[in-house]
């Protein structure tokens, strides 16, 4: 009687809804209550059965385990969801491991307690080198190998021995209610063993601390914030477990003369106002050392942008190259001698007003709105 189906046990269908098991319940209880057939063992049982059904269907969470696992979500435990309590939690837990197990431990190992931390590096460089792309050498001082013991963590040749609190897993299981929780072996940190005589360098740690210089390639085009992930050069996991990695955080220095936008180069040009007037040619250097003539067009105003095609930065992970945009910022003179103040004099007695219709027209309408 106690292995048929809880829905069967209640006649109910499976889809029925929490009212229509409730109901049924005190209907089958009234029905087949010890007390109402003169303490018959098999109504008794019946009435056991049906009770236990109940129990599990009127709770939301027991039921959608029952109808994913059946009785199996329950077993092993003493009681619905091992109310029991204590060790070897074989059924339900075993199940929810199952479900979880891959996102609580995703590479199926010991738990991550093990694994070496990942390090963080604050690597400053110039445009010149995120242009070029530059091997940087870089010292870090973080937990390595210990060299005594190779890594094992212990004296001499000693070995290892089980974990006899997690059984070599590394995570032990507590149950909480509906729940199996998972956590790192307090007794050995995760590594799944103890040292019964440990390395005096490392105290059974299989690492130390120390000071290490490595050589790093940085790629063309790296911008502010780009991070660089070296695999496995963060800090070593504990008695030979898989190490960490290093995060590079880049930051760009100052640059004389150029600003950057992602692949694009500014540079704020200033220029005499006879070539701003006349035209004329400039020369900038680009970040790439060679020279650059920039042809500036005659009455040209400050604040423009002349743009060259493909002399900015390079682009990360790509070919080709950004822009260079040049703004021209028109410089007015502030010391003449008296031949150029003469000649400044002798041209002002010549406007028309047409040299600069912007100013022509601005003062125009300052005229009629004065006028009313």
């Amino acid at each position: 009687m106690v292995d048929t189906d809880y829905y069967e046990l209640l006649q109910v269908e499976r889809s029925a809804d929490d009212r229509t098991i409730k109901a049924a319940y005190r209907r089958l209880a009234m029905e087949c209550h010890p007390d109402r057939h003169g303490g018959c063992t098999d109504k008794e049982a019946h009435f056991k059965a049906i009770s236990e059904a109940y129990d599990c269907l009127k709770d939301p969470q027991k039921r959608a385990a029952y109808d994913r696992f059946g009785k199996a979500a329950f077993q092993n435990g003493g009681g619905p969801f091992g109310a029991g309590g204590g060790q070897g939690f074989d059924g339900f837990s075993d199940i929810f491991s199952s479900i979880f197990g891959e996102f609580m431990d995703p590479r199926g190992q010991r738990a991550n307690a093990a694994r070496g931390a990942d390090l963080r590096y604050d690597l400053e460089l110039s445009l010149e080198e995120a242009f070029a792309g530059v091997e940087k050498s870089l010292t870090v001082e973080a937990l390595a190998r210990c060299e005594p013991c190779g890594g094992r963590g212990s004296k001499g040749q000693a070995k290892a021995a089980t974990c006899a609190t997690c059984g070599g897993a590394g995570k032990v299981r507590a149950q909480q209610g509906f729940f199996v929780v998972e956590r790192g072996c307090p007794t050995c940190m995760g590594s799944g063993e103890v040292i019964a005589d440990p390395c005096p360098a490392c105290e059974g740690e299989g690492r130390a601390l120390k000071r290490r210089t490595l050589s790093v390639n940085i790629p063309v085009g790296v911008d502010e914030g780009t991070r660089i992930r070296v695999s496995g050069e963060g800090e070593a996991g504990m008695r030979g477990a898989s190490p960490g990695d290093l995060y590079l955080f880049v930051h760009m220095k100052r640059h004389a003369y150029f600003s950057r936008e992602g692949t694009t180069l500014i540079a704020e040009c200033p220029v005499s106002f006879t070539t701003a007037a006349l035209g004329g040619t400039i020369e900038m250097p680009g970040v790439d050392g060679a020279r650059i003539e920039i042809r500036i067009p005659a009455g040209i105003q400050s604040g423009e942008m002349l743009r060259q095609r493909g002399a900015g930065m390079s682009v990360l992970n790509a070919r080709g190259r950004g822009d260079l945009v040049t703004r021209i910022m028109v410089e007015t003179p502030t010391r003449m001698s008296k031949e150029q103040r003469t000649l400044l004099e002798q041209f002002r007695a010549t406007e028309t007003g047409d040299e600069c219709p912007a100013s022509r027209s601005f003062f125009a309408r300052i005229r009629e709105f004065l006028d009313g």
